[in-house]
């Protein structure tokens, strides 16, 4: 029997009984819409983590505090961590550094005249910060080497921050009360918004030395320094990644007095942190993979159900086939093509309502969902395979049956 006869007879057999095929395909429409919403969901949030990590700016190298294993040797002032001497002596010695930040944060009350916030975010940082960052300020003025040496306690405002506390008003010059430490303010940054929950807009930026002095005080820094847990490295686009931290690696190794394979701190890449964030998403994403695909699963399991009925509805139609010539691979295939043709619309149907359904999601939940083209195939692929494999059984049992039993059904 000809491919084209096949395809008509399955047609008209599901024709006639419309609503009962649309119900077989609601499972495998189902199925398929989860399988491309549910990946589109966790592409979209891995294509928002590593824009956020990438908005942090570009060519930076990580290196973090961790505890060191090396052994039972007192812990010196250059043991135990990094300290802040650290990003000065990596700027000074390392060839290829464009820039270096440190930064340590706390909290505290600003009050104005007019206005006061309790728990407001204050960074301290280093005058790179605004370049290594990718920030800009929107008025005034960052402040610069002299400021960080002489400790002067000036403060640069987030953009939501010098809304809530000023308003409308120019607030460069004016000074605010941080916790009883008055602080004038040079600068206003341009606005950044949330990046790795993080919102930049609603912090107070000061020189890193005035933090230490005034607001997280360390009682032994004059004998082990001032720790800090993070040093972020700007690398200059002459030079390559690996190329700087390994001679990072050497010279912290070198001013803490531990091997390599003993360090006391760790760097990494935005690829690493990236690539780290991607692997937990694509976890999450096979997992929610999965459970869509059961869907397919059950909706084969309906179709099955179905053509099982329509087979021994169909008895005599099957007897009358035979009689006249069809053979049983003929009466096979007819009704393989019948459960295919259910899995295939379905499919269709089924793609068009999950690329609708991302957009909606999105939408309405304000999360980023990015259709990913390989799990429209893959789903469309999955709803075939599943029409074929839960038809084969029904269609198998139609080609065994006596012609002459078949004609004498009623």
């Amino acid at each position: 029997m000809r491919f084209f006869e096949l395809f008509r007879i399955a047609a008209e057999a599901l024709q006639k009984n419309k609503i009962r095929s649309l119900l077989t395909m609601l499972g495998i429409i189902i199925g398929v819409s989860a399988v491309i919403i549910m990946i589109s969901i966790s592409a979209g949030t891995e294509a928002t983590i590593k824009e956020q990590i990438e908005g942090l700016g570009s060519n930076l190298l990580y290196v973090r505090s961790s505890f060191s294993r090396g052994g039972s040797r007192a812990m010196g002032p250059m043991e135990g961590g990094l300290v802040y001497e650290d990003a000065w002596a990596i700027q000074e010695q390392v060839s290829g550094v464009a820039g270096v930040v440190v930064d340590q944060s706390s909290t505290a009350t600003i009050k104005t005249d007019n206005n006061a916030l309790d728990d407001v975010t204050l960074l301290g940082t280093t005058p790179d910060f605004p370049s290594v960052r990718d920030m800009d300020l929107s008025n005034g003025r960052f402040f610069n080497m002299n400021d960080l040496d002489r400790k002067k306690k000036v403060a640069i405002l987030g953009y939501d921050l010098a809304q809530e506390l000023f308003g409308s008003s120019d607030p460069i010059g004016s000074t605010i009360n941080v916790d009883g430490i008055k602080l004038t303010v040079i600068g206003v940054m341009a606005e950044k918004g949330t990046v790795g929950n993080v919102d930049y807009d609603a912090q107070l930026f000061l020189p890193i030395t005035v933090l230490f002095q005034k607001f997280v005080p360390t009682q032994f820094s004059r004998i082990i320094g001032d720790r800090v847990n993070q040093i972020v490295v700007e690398i200059d686009n002459s030079t390559t990644l690996e190329k700087v931290q390994q001679q990072i690696t050497l010279l912290l190794a070198k001013r803490h007095d531990v091997t390599t394979d003993e360090a006391d701190f760790s760097i990494s890449t935005q690829q690493d942190i990236i690539k780290t964030r991607e692997s937990t998403t694509a976890a999450f994403r096979s997992l929610l993979s999965w459970v869509a695909g059961v869907s397919l699963i059950v909706g084969g399991i309906g179709i099955m159900n179905i053509m099982m009925v329509s087979v021994t509805e169909r008895t005599r139609e099957i007897g009358i086939r035979q009689s006249v010539g069809a053979t049983p691979n003929d009466i096979r295939l007819q009704f393989l093509m019948e459960a295919l043709l259910l899995s295939l619309i379905g499919g269709l149907i089924g793609i068009i309502t999950g690329i609708t359904g991302s957009a909606v999601f999105g939408h309405l939940s304000g999360m980023r969902t990015v259709v990913v083209p390989s799990s429209i195939l893959l789903a469309f692929v999955s709803a075939a395979i599943v029409g074929i494999f839960f038809g084969f059984f029904p269609a198998n049992q139609a080609s065994k049956l006596d012609p002459i039993d078949a004609l004498r059904y009623e």
